[in-house]
Formats: structure tokens, C-alpha cells, sequence
């Protein structure tokens, strides 16, 4: 356990014991709901002495672990200095039916906000948001702790333009090296290694699985950032394209199978570093789906994307990448087409929204 880790674990044991109990409309005036999950709910609000707008985050105490709420708490706190690392406020408290803390307010939304369904976002956004995670995801593993949750509901928006973006939500995060029960479960964010848990108590698949399949021995896992770089890889093909490349990693996923070909029939990066400027060969053709990208982009995916995790690029690899083409040509020019087209019909339900209200 690194010193960042035990020096979480002791403060969780502090701020344990200076909770007080506190009334929300007492302090703060709520506005809206900013965001809501298995965890609770994220509320938009206002000190009320001060006028600092700020997010609520409530926990409810009924399905959530005093030790789970301090952990969190504390990180944010303590642990993510990073510009790009949401940040606790220093206000903890409870309620009767709630653990409530303070965390710096993202008024833009979240990243799945702005994604377009089979379209993406523009490249040189998404470019911007890959630079930001990097430093975010490098500072957190530095530290000695992994994420363990990317995925586009995580990033938060503190401008329109993805000029300045936050990580957050670390109800997931361990500290390395912890040893944890493997889930898995149907999503392209689902790491390849973790198919060896399939079936077994712990995996979502065995919910609706039968009474034999739900008592398959539990997988225990050593926690590494390779799980991160994994999710990486997964979100910034979705940022590209508005899609996965997978619908889940597993042995009897199609589109997955075509990958582990392409990538088995092309030298590994780590084999032979690729530096940016050369890209990859064009002798092996790759996978249908990363057939739009160039092949800069083929290598950013061959290295966060490799199906063995100890040979996984890290985060802060993918920062070689930044500044050259990512899409084909031909891509980027259908992709603007279709954005344009998507801001057309926007703009259109906006301007018959206004009428209607006009004319009420």
C-alpha cells in the first residue's frame, strides 16, 4: 500500500469521527438536479451566506457504508489537486436519510451529453478531453490509486467546447495492488482479462444466470492501472465515432474476434515501440471498425486496447498521439456532414419550441 493509500485510510478514521448532522435547506439553496446513479443523486446549489454555487453530492445512508462515503470524500479532497480531478469542497455532513458532501459544480453536463449516437464529437474536442484524462488518470496512478469507472457519465463539462474537462465519481476507486472479487459484465468497457470471471457469483450475467451457473467459484484480481488505459481506449473510440467498437469483450463477441485478429496479425507496440510520425504498417488490414481511423490512431488503439493487460499501454503513452490526424479523410469529411445535419435538426426543435411558447 503506498503512502497516499494509508494516509486516506487514516483520515476516513478522523472525518468518522467529526460527521454532524446538518439540514440542507438550512445552508444551501438547491436548485436542480445535476446528475443521478446507483450511488444517489448530484444536485446543483448555492451557499446561502456566501453565494458559492457548488454540487451536492447525497449518498443514501440506507445502501451506502459510512467507510465508502468517507473514502470518497476524503480523495476528492485530499487527493485530486489535478485541474482535471473533481474536487471536494471541504463540507461533509449527514441528513436522516442521506451522507451529503461538497464538490466543485460542473455546469456544462457530462460527456455523454455531447456525443452524437453513430457520429461522435469533433476530433479536435475529443483530442482535447484524451489530453486532460491522461494527466488526470497519471496523477491518480502516481498517487498509487486506479479509477476503476471511465466511461463518458464520469466526465464532466466545464465549458461547452471540452476546453476544460473533470473526472469524477470515485466510488470505484482502489488503491493498487488491491485485491478485489473480478466482475464481469456485457460492455465494451468490460476489460478482456475479466472474462475469466464470467458466470461466476459476482458477474452481472449471473443475475438471470441458472442455480448451477450462480455458483461458480468467485475470481479474486489484483487492482492495476490497466484498467484505466483499457476504458481509455474504449471512450475515446466512442468520442471518435459515436459507437463502440464492441458490444462486449468477450470470445463469442464478433466484432471483438475481428479486433484479436488484427491485432494478432500486426507487431505489438511494446514489441517494437511506434513512434507517432511512422505509424503502423498497412501491411495487415485492420479491424472493419478502426478502418476510418489513420494509422496513428490504429497504434493509440493497439497500445491502450492490447488484450494482455501487463503489456497495456499507460495513459500518459497516449499524449505521443495528440496532434496528428485521427480519422481518414474521407471519415472526417462524412462525420462534419452528419454534425451538421444533427445541429440543423437542433436548431429546428429549438426554434419550434420557441414558437410554441410564444404562442401560449
Amino acid at each position: 500500500m503506498t503512502a497516499a493509500a494509508k494516509l486516506l485510510d487514516e483520515m476516513c478514521h478522523l472525518t468518522a469521527q467529526s460527521l454532524i448532522p446538518m439540514d440542507t435547506s438550512e445552508h444551501f439553496q438547491v436548485l436542480k438536479l445535476l446528475g443521478e446513479g446507483s450511488y444517489g443523486k448530484v444536485m446543483l446549489a448555492v451557499h446561502r451566506k456566501r453565494g458559492t454555487p457548488m454540487a451536492l453530492k447525497f449518498f443514501p445512508r440506507e445502501s451506502t457504508s459510512l467507510i465508502s462515503f468517507l473514502r470518497e470524500y476524503n480523495l476528492s479532497l485530499s487527493f485530486c489537486s489535478h485541474p482535471s480531478l473533481t474536487r471536494a469542497l471541504g463540507i461533509a455532513y449527514s441528513t436522516p436519510s442521506h451522507y451529503v458532501f461538497a464538490q466543485q459544480a460542473s455546469l456544462f453536463g457530462d460527456l455523454y451529453d455531447i456525443i452524437l449516437p453513430e457520429v461522435g464529437m469533433e476530433e479536435d474536442s475529443c483530442q482535447r478531453v484524451v489530453s486532460q484524462l491522461c494527466g488526470a488518470l497519471s496523477h491518480l496512478h502516481s498517487l498509487g490509486f486506479v479509477h476503476r469507472d471511465l466511461k463518458p457519465e464520469n466526465v464532466f463539462l466545464c465549458d461547452s467546447a471540452c476546453r476544460w474537462v473533470k473526472l469524477g465519481d470515485f466510488g470505484m476507486v482502489k488503491a493498487r495492488g488491491t485485491r478485489v472479487p473480478e466482475v464481469w459484465y456485457s460492455s465494451p468497457y468490460c476489460t478482456p482479462e475479466a472474462e475469466t470471471a464470467r458466470g461466476n457469483e459476482d458477474s452481472w450475467s449471473s443475475m438471470n444466470a441458472g442455480e448451477e451457473e450462480q455458483k461458480k467459484t468467485r475470481v479474486w484480481v489484483s487492482v492495476e492501472p490497466s484498467t484505466d488505459s483499457w476504458a481509455l481506449g474504449v471512450l475515446t473510440y466512442a468520442m471518435l465515432t459515436g459507437s463502440h467498437p464492441w458490444a462486449e469483450t468477450a470470445s463469442d463477441c464478433r466484432s471483438y474476434l475481428k479486433y484479436q485478429e488484427w491485432f494478432e496479425g500486426v507487431k505489438s507496440p511494446e514489441d517494437e515501440p511506434d513512434r507517432p510520425e511512422g505509424g503502423k504498417k498497412d501491411s495487415v488490414p485492420a479491424a472493419p471498425q478502426f478502418a476510418c481511423f489513420t494509422p496513428l490512431a490504429c497504434s493509440l488503439f493497439l497500445s491502450l486496447l492490447h488484450p494482455r493487460a501487463e503489456l497495456r499501454g499507460q495513459p500518459e503513452d497516449a499524449l505521443s498521439y495528440l496532434g496528428g490526424d485521427w480519422m481518414r479523410e474521407q471519415e472526417r469529411e462524412r462525420l462534419e456532414e452528419e454534425r451538421k445535419k444533427s445541429r440543423g435538426k437542433a436548431d429546428f426543435r429549438s426554434m419550434r419550441e420557441m414558437e410554441g411558447r410564444a404562442e401560449r
